[in-house]
């Protein structure tokens, strides 16, 4: 079986992370945290902020890794490396998502999730309760197409 190994960002800004829905292959229309492959040679930590700034036209931080998820989808094994970021320029633009959205853990569990991507929700759902509950909420930061 084909092996895909990926970076995705869960980008966090107060008690929200940043979700975007697939454009295009199998998976159209369902959420995913951006992100992408991994390159020969490049670290995860390369990876993301190069797939972020192609995906997101962004600049992150990378904070911490949170899981690294193995995922078996029919076609290929996925090896999917996740880290909670936050974002160090303002506003993003979607250059390949058909759409984003921000999501507190009240609405967290309302998107039709890719399956690896939504093993590390309860995770997510964690982080946001344990930053909300030592800090206020920023607004979300804007988003252009």
């Amino acid at each position: 079986m084909k092996h895909i190994e990926v970076v995705a960002a869960v980008i966090r800004q107060g008690d929200h992370i940043f979700a975007t829905q697939r454009g295009y292959g199998d998976f159209k229309d369902w959420w995913e945290f951006p992100g992408g492959k991994i390159e020969p040679g490049e670290s995860r930590e390369d990876a993301l902020a190069r797939e972020i700034r192609e995906e997101l036209s962004a600049e992150i931080r990378i904070e911490k890794h949170l899981k690294t998820v193995e995922w078996d989808y029919p076609a290929f094994h996925l090896t999917l490396h996740c880290f909670m970021c936050s974002l160090a320029t303002e506003g993003m633009h979607l250059n390949e998502h058909e759409a984003a959205r921000w999501l507190d853990n009240k609405s967290i569990y309302s998107l039709k999730w890719l399956p690896a991507d939504e093993d590390i929700l309860p995770l997510i759902v964690e982080e946001l309760d344990n930053h909300s509950s030592r800090s206020s909420s920023d607004s979300p930061t804007m988003m252009t197409r």
